[in-house]
């Protein structure tokens, strides 16, 4: 694969947002970034910037307005409101231009499942007039890059749900785009399958590709992502790195009681000086603390004995719970 930064200087010349120079290093600049649909706000007055050869990530529950904002980023949906701008240029004014330097990764793979895994890059690679010789080369690079040289030849229809998220990704970047951004890239993938798919995209950065991803696994916003926005109910509610949220948002431990079934809600009144927020879940209570084992043997000096105890670090999953609530959202 070739480097795909190697733009860089071409981008330079192309105006940013409200007239401005581009700045070299973001790809996408959104201020004030709105989407209506009559009058429904699936996206409130966002700000939000993309840095060249970072991962980007969209955390939030379903209608928070991720699809929106991506879509319009991807040049796909109009924006309603504020400004938004892409490789440096508008994305209003500049849409098929930039459509031309994304790879854009779908929830739901469209790969041509009659056609071989070789057939399936090289006639999309043909899409955008690339000459057949240079298509040909870039299609093995690929292949290689996706792990896919031993199922080239194979129709896609073969091939299990790792392989053919990767396909889909391979065949994002035949055209050497300088922004992939991917939705739910592993959905439905199992444990290895993710960790290989992180590999590739981990790749993809150390090449140079900006990266935006939306992801509902919070571990794998945090393997991947540079920085991250939250959003709930199409405003951005935080962002940051995976560390400073972290450190923002929740506290070094998380103490995990159990305790019986019924129980959970009557003794969690006496855990409350144990710890600087204690919650209570169904099956047990969560005490949020800097020191997990010390908060565990304070319990145990008031008297009580839950059945099974955890210590554990603070996770971006308990940021993301804590600033979009737990309810289910449909």
């Amino acid at each position: 694969m070739q480097r795909a930064g190697a733009r860089q200087e071409e981008l330079s010349r192309h105006p940013g947002p409200a007239g401005e120079p581009a700045r070299g290093g973001e790809v996408v600049v959104a201020r004030g970034l709105t989407k209506s649909f009559g009058d429904f706000v699936a996206v409130d007055h966002v700000d939000f910037l993309v840095r060249r050869g970072e991962v980007f990530g969209f955390l939030g529950p379903n209608g928070a307005g991720k699809t929106s904002t991506m879509r319009m980023v991807s040049c796909l949906s109009p924006v309603s409101g504020g400004e938004l701008s892409v490789l440096g240029m508008d994305s209003g004014a500049s849409g098929p231009a930039i459509r031309a330097r994304l790879g854009l990764v779908p929830q739901e793979d469209t790969l041509d499942l009659e056609l071989s895994v070789r057939d399936n890059l090289y006639l999309y690679g043909r899409y955008f007039d690339i000459p057949r010789r240079e298509v040909r080369d870039r299609v093995e690079r690929l292949l290689e890059f996706a792990h896919l040289v031993e199922k080239a030849e194979e129709e896609v229809d073969t091939l299990s749900g790792g392989m053919k998220r990767r396909l889909t990704i391979a065949r994002a970047l035949i055209s050497e785009p300088e922004l992939v951004i991917l939705d739910e890239p592993t959905t439905g993938l199992d444990p290895q399958a993710r960790h290989l798919l992180w590999d590739r995209l981990y790749r993809l950065k150390q090449e140079g590709v900006s990266l935006i991803i939306t992801t509902h696994y919070m571990d794998e916003a945090e393997q991947l992502c540079d920085r991250l926005v939250v959003m709930d109910k199409g405003k951005i509610v935080a962002s940051g790195s995976p560390r400073q949220l972290i450190e923002a948002h929740s506290t070094r431990e998380v103490a995990e009681l159990r305790f019986g079934v019924d129980e959970n809600a009557a003794v969690a009144s006496k855990l409350t000086e144990l710890a600087e927020r204690v919650e209570v879940l169904p099956d047990r209570v969560l005490l949020y603390t800097e020191d997990g084992d010390e908060a565990v043997q304070a319990a145990h000096c008031l008297g009580l004995r839950p059945e099974a105890s955890l210590v554990r670090r603070s996770s971006l999953e308990d940021v993301f719970l804590r600033l979009t609530g737990r309810s289910l959202v449909e």
